[in-house]
């Protein structure tokens, strides 16, 4: 399934391929690079990156992307499947010396017409604020390279917040800033905040409230990406030890951790609901670890080298009738998951969150993934029901009280029970015939079970608390208060929990942590297909196109099925960041 034919065919770079939704075709009008389309000389070079936002104008063409190139950043309109691209006329175009831009984030929250906020981490340690629609370079953090020297590896805006900014560093930290207070100008001291299994949180120690508000020190290695979670409460980070932590990011408190077949973690994703996370590297595999278990649930094997993207595409979800499997939440709780950051929800997942409503028919879900990797080929996956609830007990119960209390209701149920955080360790699963209820999927209710669950085992401190985020401009004023005796004692318990599964990454294969190959379920890609001359960078899936980048310089955009046609005819020019309905 993954290979068609040999020799020559086999070096052929596929402009289209067919799933079951039907035809995928590379558009060459709507490419864009460089202006000159020179393919780009990446030795040594950081990898081409590609980021997008949306202005919500009224034109219907408020998407624009940034990319970066070498020593180059640009900064276009994106007319995606609609128009051809125009590159003579980049809105923002800058070129660095002495550094180069190795990653960016662009604000949702405050994005509009006239102005946009634009992070920029660079590879000599440097965060930069831009606006590429003003033209303004607004501020300059670590600018003296006294927080961190190392290369910038991943920047994002914290979900939720206008001013907050979370930036991972080569050298295994991660720092939180605020767009309002300065970086000083000595090398910050710290203070402990908290300490766990290979990590640890400090505050900065100073009289006035300056930048990082927090460092982070996460595994051994480079951290080399994060990734929040749906619902902005957790994150997810991959480190070149091979580990995936995932924190609560609220509490600051270690939720699971899994590790690598073996060498370094690179790319991490959420799915659409929080239910689960996938991680590529360089085992050259794709790994699904389940967040309300806390352990790996099936490995993808397709790529020949190391996977430097994984994503999900919440535009693929696939949602039958009739089969034995259930959500919890409400349509609007769905509608908050899935409408965070970029991903705007269409007629399937409005058909996910409307099945809530009669619970006598469950509905079977399948979860569309991609990775792309350094071997030019772009893989698509499945994760289907028989994969995530496989029709025997479990062998093994959930013990660990930090993970979520839930339990799977017995067969027959509507599957809409959900144990209180309260209670004690849950039981071994029954068999999986509905879906164990992650507290995540309920993160739109102001009583969610997550907050329970918080509540009862951890006392959680004001200072870090997030939750109230529109109320920004109170927390430059709170985030100061750190210290030691705002965390219970009971945090430290927690945190042994898991320590204690914790072993000697040498000593790991065939634990929780890793199992072996032939303890989990081994996914088939649907297509694997050499897309590109160079090692493939970027995957975004959009609602109307998938995008993907090669270390060329050359992003490409792939027409999804039925959409292709509307190249030409303006009277479909509805935007991929169209309302939804």
């Amino acid at each position: 399934m993954a290979t068609e034919g040999g020799g020559k065919e086999m070096n052929e770079i596929k402009t289209q391929f067919t799933t079951r939704e039907g035809l995928y075709k590379l558009l060459p009008h709507s490419e864009y690079s460089r202006p000159n389309r020179v393919p780009f000389n990446s030795q040594g070079s950081n990898p081409v990156r590609v980021s997008f936002v949306n202005l919500n104008d009224q034109s219907g063409n408020g998407d624009r992307l940034c990319f970066n190139v070498g020593r180059e950043l640009y900064f276009y309109i994106y007319k995606g499947v609609r128009k051809a691209a125009d590159l003579s006329k980049p809105i923002d175009k800058r070129i660095y010396k002495g550094t180069q831009p190795t990653c960016h984030d662009f604000n949702h929250l405050t994005a509009t017409a006239e102005s946009v906020s634009l992070l920029v981490g660079f590879s000599a340690g440097q965060v930069q604020l831009i606006d590429p629609i003003k033209k303004e370079t607004s501020k300059l953090f670590n600018e003296e390279r006294l927080i961190d020297k190392s290369r910038v590896t991943c920047v994002k805006w914290v979900p939720g917040s206008e001013s907050l900014f979370l930036v991972a560093h080569s050298s295994g930290s991660m720092y939180l800033y605020n767009v309002e207070h300065t970086c000083g100008t000595t090398a910050p001291h710290y203070q402990l905040l908290k300490q766990g299994e290979s990590f640890a949180v400090h505050t900065c120690k100073s009289k006035s409230t300056r930048n990082p508000l927090l460092k982070w020190t996460v595994g051994e290695g480079a951290l080399n990406e994060f990734a929040f979670s749906p619902d902005g409460k957790f994150l997810a980070c991959v480190s070149q030890d091979g580990f995936l932590r995932v924190f609560n990011f609220d509490s600051v408190e270690l939720h699971g951790t899994m590790k690598s077949y073996f060498g370094g973690l690179l790319c991490v994703c959420w799915s659409p609901d929080g239910k689960y996370i996938v991680t590529g590297g360089e085992d050259d595999l794709v790994t699904v670890w389940s967040f309300v278990d806390c352990r790996v649930i099936a490995r993808g094997h397709g790529h020949k080298s190391w996977v430097s993207v994984v994503a999900f595409d919440p535009y693929t979800t696939s949602v039958e009738e009739g089969d034995p499997m259930e959500f919890s939440g409400s349509d609007e709780d769905f509608q908050d998951l899935l409408h965070f950051g970029r991903d705007r929800a269409n007629s399937t997942q409005s058909r996910l969150s409307k099945r809530n409503s009669t619970d006598s028919r469950p509905v079977s879900v399948t979860y569309r993934f991609g990775s792309v990797g350094q071997d030019t080929q772009l893989c698509l996956w499945d994760l289907t029901e028989d994969i995530l609830f496989p029709h025997q007990p479990l062998s093994r119960a959930r013990t660990h009280t930090n993970v979520m209390n839930a339990t799977s209701p017995p067969a027959g149920s509507n599957g809409n029970s959900v144990t209180t955080p309260g209670n004690s360790v849950p039981p071994p699963l029954p068999r999986s015939n509905s879906l164990p209820h992650s507290a995540v999927s309920n993160a739109g209710s102001k009583s969610s079970v997550m907050d329970g669950a918080i509540a009862s085992g951890v006392s959680k401190f004001a200072t870090l608390s997030l939750h109230d985020r529109k109320e920004r401009h109170h927390e430059k004023d709170h985030k100061r208060n750190h210290s030691m005796g705002h965390i219970s004692s009971k945090s430290s318990d927690k945190l042994n929990l898991v320590t204690k599964t914790k072993t000697d990454p040498a000593k790991t294969l065939g634990t929780p942590l890793c199992p072996r190959m032939e303890d989990v379920p081994l996914l088939e890609p649907l297509i694997c297909k050499k897309i590109a001359h160079e090692r493939l960078t970027v995957l975004i899936f959009l609602e109307d196109c998938i995008v993907t980048a090669c270390q060329e310089g050359f992003i490409c955009t792939w027409g999804r099925p039925g959409k292709v046609g509307s190249l030409s005819s303006p009277s479909q020019a509805s935007s991929p960041g169209g309302t939804v309905v």
